[in-house]
């Protein structure tokens, strides 16, 4: 599994802290350092089930500066939004968990995270 984490992130430490304990196999993206691009946030969104406003951070400046809060959310607007998530990587929600087999998470919660790993 792939884990997007912020270091600085306290969620993302916490979910890192869960995979270690339960000895999971995963790489770590610092997705601010190696951001994705346009594709990659679309498979995200496929994997997670979700549109790109549902993972974007609105209380960041760069949203704020974007008027993301006045951007309408519709199936029309969804490359607007996709583009200024790989513009502007600091607006994805953290940490973001995908599996090797497919589903993915925002792994916000120990629970969350706990859904992606085998059952003991």
């Amino acid at each position: 599994m792939e884990i997007w984490i912020n270091p600085d992130c306290s969620k993302c430490r916490s979910a890192l802290s869960v995979l270690d304990a339960e000895k999971a196999e995963y790489t770590v993206r610092r997705y601010l350092e190696d951001p994705p691009d346009e594709r990659e946030i679309r498979e995200v969104l496929t994997r997670l089930g979700l549109d790109p406003w549902d993972i974007t951070r609105t209380g960041e400046s760069a949203a704020v500066e974007l008027g993301l809060a006045d951007w309408p959310r519709t199936p029309e607007s969804r490359d607007r939004w996709i583009r200024a998530l790989a513009a502007h990587p600091i607006l994805i929600q953290r940490p973001i968990i995908t599996a090797d087999d497919g589903p993915a998470v925002v792994a916000r919660t120990e629970e969350a995270v706990r859904s992606l790993l085998p059952p003991r």
